[in-house]
């Protein structure tokens, strides 16, 4: 049985990993396209730099976010002042730490998944009056969608496992920031509080193979046959 704190943990934690996928994939697949079917100068900085989250320490990356997004940050002042929506320290900041050291997972999906769909069929469909965006969407994203659903699995799966650059960005606030990695780590280093962890590591692999599981259940569904 899972404390009252721990349900608000863990549904904390799926709440992040949603609106991490939800704002991941239109990014995701605008970029996608650009790096599966245009050639342009910069292309391998662009596509080194979309992915440098999957490389650089997760620390970093909440640094770079803080300097960006925090209340004296670049943008973040804009955000909070124009919009009235404040980053750093909120909940919000760890669905965008999420997004960011998620992206490279869901930028690859799509991006193999346009690829694998023959431009010509665009063509096609453009021939019998469709628009060049109605063409994409009813053509190409639907024959990509399997691995749209792969991108969007592992990204939650990655959601779910982040730690450093949401710790660093927006903190480990109860009730507020604090998603399943950053309890464990607090449970650890309070006394008693084993059992707790215990519990919060179990549902975390749970989780995490789940998500594994059923985007490579949508893979080998979705490939074509031999």
């Amino acid at each position: 049985m899972l404390t009252s704190e721990e349900w608000e943990v863990l549904l904390l934690s799926l709440r992040v990993g949603f609106f991490c996928v939800l704002f991941s994939l239109p990014p995701g697949i605008a970029l996608g396209w650009l790096l599966a079917r245009c050639q342009f100068k910069g292309k391998i900085l662009l596509d080194g730099i979309c992915h440098l989250p999957l490389v650089l320490p997760p620390v970093v990356t909440g640094y770079l976010l803080l300097l960006l997004f925090g209340r004296r940050g670049l943008l973040g002042g804009f955000f909070e002042q124009v919009l009235g929506m404040r980053l750093a320290f909120d909940w919000k900041g760890a669905v965008l730490a999420s997004a960011v050291v998620g992206f490279p997972l869901m930028l690859r999906a799509v991006r193999l998944g346009i690829e694998s769909v023959d431009p010509r069929l665009e063509r096609v469909a453009r021939t019998l009056g469709a628009g060049r965006l109605r063409a994409f969407c009813t053509v190409t994203l639907r024959l990509a969608a399997p691995s749209l659903l792969v991108g969007s699995l592992l990204t939650f799966a990655r959601s779910l496992g982040e730690f450093g650059a949401t710790i660093t960005f927006v903190s480990n606030i109860a009730g507020e920031t604090r998603t399943i990695p950053s309890a464990i780590y607090t449970y650890l280093n309070q006394p008693g509080e084993d059992a707790a962890a215990a519990r919060l590591v179990v549902i975390s692999i749970a989780l995490s193979l789940a998500a594994l599981l059923a985007s490579e259940w949508v893979a080998r569904r979705m490939a074509p046959p031999k």
